[in-house]
Parts: structure tokens; C-alpha cells; sequence
């Protein structure tokens, strides 16, 4: 629903600009996408062109937080400031205070996230590491913290796997019922077939990160095939400008311009000198 909000946004704006306008923005957003210059925008271009934008927009989100809760405007975001922008109060406790409810447990593993994401001898965090803290999963250093952070949600015997019982959470099937409803099928199947990739039954650290961590690579690939197919009009399995601009607004409605938004953020369609 987000993102078609965004898109209906995006391209209102898109539709107050003129023609001429329209089209030399996405000009110029299809010369950045094409790395070899050859005219033509292969699979792996726009592929990776979508994964570096989905990077982007998650560190220019991150960026926008740090701001916000840098008070002091030191270049560094403390415990303090993060707690006073998020709460209103500062939230402390050491290791072993029994925190009353599951709001506050959850403060306990933001504060373990937080003090992992620091990489230096300063307390508090500056913006790279404060980019690893909100999103972990896409900074390598924090990999070994997010396998934690999900076996400690979902290995329930810790035996350090995520059986299917435990992946599936608290669901029980209704003894009335003679088979397990559609979602739980849905479940089961991505379990066994894009999960365990070992088919020994359970998720280890790595399969437990493919299911964790959104494959953005896999999604980037999916997004590029498809445009190629939609918009491919003489089959050579790449998309010259000509054919972009032919079917501009089933590119504009994509990740490849991430619904449209680049049209409307300089960095993506401003021409290089």
C-alpha cells in the first residue's frame, strides 16, 4: 500500500512537468543505468542500477534519523539523544535487571544493537555506524549480531537452529480442521524449498540469514527480467532508450526508478558534465 502511495505521488508530481522535462530526466537516468555506454541497458545493468538505489535510499532514510537525533549537533548520535528523541526519557539498565514487559525487553536488544554498532573507542555512535544500527542487515560487520538477535527471537530449545515448528511461531492447527490453512502451506513450502537449503529439517546461522535479511539481489534481478520482457520490442534481452521511452510509464511504475522518485531527486537524473 506504501509503495503505491509513493507511486500515485511520485507521479503526480511526474504529470506537472512538461513532456520535454519528462523525457530528458529519464534520458539521463537510462545514460547512468547503461555502465558500458553502449545504448543499451542489459540485465545485470538494471539489476544492479535497482540494488544501488534500494542502498540509497535506505542510508539517505538513515542519514535523515541521524539528523534529527544528533541534538547537539556534534556528529555523533549518544544513547541519550537517540532515547530522548524516540521516548522522551532515557531508558537504562544493566545486564541483568528483570525488565517488567515485552516493550521493555525489546529496549534491552535495541540498546545490545546499539553498542554493537559502535566500531570505536566514542560512546556514541557517528553516522556510518549509526546506518549499521537502524539497519544492520545491509552492513557486514553486523551480520553475526542479526543471526544472534533471530536465534534468540526464534530458537525456542536453543539448540542454535530454527526447526519448522519455530519458524512457524505459535501456530497449532485447529483440531477441527482436516488440513493446515493456505498461509501456513505458503509457510511450510518457502521453508522447504528457499530456506533449508541442506534439507536437514532445520535453518542453520546461514540459511536462518536468507530468511532474515531480504534477498535484495534476488528481488533486483526478478524487477530487471520482468521490465526486459514487458518492454523488450525487437528480443535482443536489452532495453534500448527508444523502447523505454515507448513504454515510459511501465518504467516510471517500477524499482528501476524506484516508482518514479528519481525523477524528482537530483542526484539520479542530473546530467553528468
Amino acid at each position: 500500500h506504501y509503495l503505491g502511495a509513493l507511486s500515485k505521488q511520485w507521479s503526480e508530481e511526474y504529470a506537472r512537468l512538461s513532456p520535454e522535462e519528462q523525457q530528458r530526466r529519464l534520458r539521463n537516468i537510462v545514460k547512468k543505468i547503461d555502465a558500458d555506454a553502449d545504448g543499451l541497458l542489459s540485465e545485470d545493468e538494471l539489476s544492479s542500477w535497482i540494488q544501488q538505489s534500494f542502498k540509497h535510499y535506505v542510508t539517505q532514510e538513515a542519514k535523515q534519523h541521524f539528523s534529527d537525533y544528533d541534538k547537539d549537533g556534534d556528529g555523533l548520535v549518544s544513547w541519550k539523544e537517540y532515547n530522548l528523541q524516540m521516548y522522551d526519557r532515557v531508558i537504562d539498565f544493566d545486564e541483568n535487571t528483570v525488565l517488567e514487559d515485552q516493550e521493555e525487553e525489546s529496549f534491552r536488544q535495541e540498546k545490545k544493537r546499539f553498542e554493537k554498532a559502535n566500531r570505536d573507542d566514542v560512546p556514541a555512535l557517528n553516522v556510518d555506524e549509526y546506518i549499521a544500527f537502524e539497519h544492520p542487515e545491509e552492513v557486514e560487520y553486523m551480520t553475526d549480531f542479526v543471526i544472534q538477535e533471530a536465534l534468540e527471537e526464534h530458537d525456542k530449545d536453543g539448540d542454535g537452529f530454527v526447526s519448522l515448528e519455530e519458524f512457524l511461531g505459535d501456530y497449532r492447527r485447529d483440531p477441527t480442521a482436516r488440513e493446515d490453512p493456505e498461509w501456513i502451506l505458503v509457510e511450510k513450502d518457502r521453508f522447504v524449498n528457499d530456506y533449508d537449503k541442506d534439507h536437514d529439517g532445520k535453518l542453520n546461522p546461514q540459511e536462518l540469514l536468507s530468511w532474515i535479511v531480504p534477498n535484495n539481489q534476488g528481488i533486483a534481478q526478478e524487477e530487471a527480467l520482468h521490465l526486459i520482457e514487458e518492454m523488450d520490442l525487437n528480443d535482443d534481452k536489452k532495453l534500448s532508450e527508444a523502447e523505454i521511452l515507448k513504454n515510459q510509464d511501465l518504467f516510471l511504475n517500477s524499482e528501476a526508478t524506484d516508482y518514479g522518485r528519481q525523477l524528482h531527486d537530483e542526484r539520479f537524473y542530473h546530467e553528468e558534465l
